[in-house]
């Protein structure tokens, strides 16, 4: 149904930027394919008026024109709505050309080559090499999730989405109804902001928690989007990265190497354990379980509580 939908817009948005006079609704109608198959005038109208909405919501200058008879048209200026000639320095280009070669996957990939080609097209110099100044530098963000790509569609299509979460303290997953606002990579890991119908709430998900398939809702946001969406910043305040207080662990050799990153005071105990100072903040204790019986909580006494609660919470199942 995307599909459909995209092609409808390109073929309305095609019509407007094509015609010399104003069209009508009852031209367009007989113009474009998907009109035609319209059930009837108000699912038509309808239908034109979303897309109408839509194209200017996408950039599209549309004007209204009036007939001498009151006959109402619709055109799209070529001068109206096209963009100033494109100029690039050097080191615009190449940052440019390095955000085209951070995607690893193949759709992205070819998006972000298409991109570089509109912009030579539209006046980027040929001697302009968007990789050369810094072709020594390979950045790359890995995405292995399958939900990736369903959930930044529905970021930016403004769709609401459910998918299967499993949390850390849980051996089954549930059912999220979630409102989409951004995605971000934060260590390694990407994580899915946005409004969660279930608590009312704002809410971060990891996409490596998400099972199944992620599916799409035909209904807008009931929430408002922020302007800002913090999605780091409420990843490490959950994770305990703004703590302001500190936990004592008991943590096996050679394992926890992230929690050993996160240490203020490291100390070998002996016997296969070593005793770690790390900082305690909101969601340690979630984290904590990730690590099984590599860890064992020596203080405060209740993250200590939290964590063992947890683990019984799973081993119930």
């Amino acid at each position: 149904m995307a599909i459909a939908k995209a092609e409808r817009l390109m073929n309305l948005a095609l019509c407007l930027l094509g015609t010399r006079r104003p069209l009508s609704k009852r031209e367009l109608r007989q113009s474009i394919e998907a009109y035609l198959e319209a059930g009837s005038d108000d699912s038509f109208n309808r239908m034109f008026e979303r897309d109408k909405d839509d194209l200017r919501e996408l950039g599209l200058v549309i004007e209204t024109v009036e007939s001498l008879d009151g006959e109402v048209g619709y055109l799209a200026r070529r001068d109206s709505n096209r963009l100033p000639p494109i100029t690039l320095d050097a080191e615009e280009a190449a940052a440019l050309g390095l955000a085209a070669k951070v995607w690893q996957q193949a759709r992205l990939a070819g998006a972000a080559s298409g991109a570089l080609q509109k912009l030579r097209a539209a006046g980027l110099p040929e001697e302009v090499d968007p990789y050369e100044p810094h072709s020594a530098l390979e950045p790359r963000i890995p995405v292995h999730e399958a939900a990736f790509e369903p959930l930044m569609l529905a970021c930016r299509d403004r769709r609401p989405v459910v998918f299967d979460y499993r949390k850390a303290n849980a051996a089954q997953p549930e059912a999220r109804h979630v409102e989409p606002w951004a995605l971000e990579c934060w260590r390694g890991h990407w994580y899915l902001a946005g409004f969660d119908r279930d608590r009312g709430a704002e809410r971060v998900f990891r996409l490596s928690r998400i099972t199944g398939k992620v599916r799409s809702r035909g209904t807008r946001f009931t929430a408002p989007v922020p302007d800002v969406v913090t999605v780091r910043e409420t990843v490490a305040s959950w994770a305990g990265e703004t703590a302001d207080r500190s936990a004592l662990i008991r943590l096996r050799t050679g394992a926890g190497y992230p929690l050993r990153a996160k240490a203020t005071f490291v100390r070998e105990l002996g016997d296969g354990w070593d005793e770690l100072e790390i900082p305690y903040g909101h969601g340690l204790d979630a984290w904590l379980v990730e690590f099984g019986p590599d860890v064992v909580v020596l203080e405060p006494a209740e993250l200590r509580a939290d964590v063992v609660d947890r683990l019984r919470a799973v081993a119930k199942g």
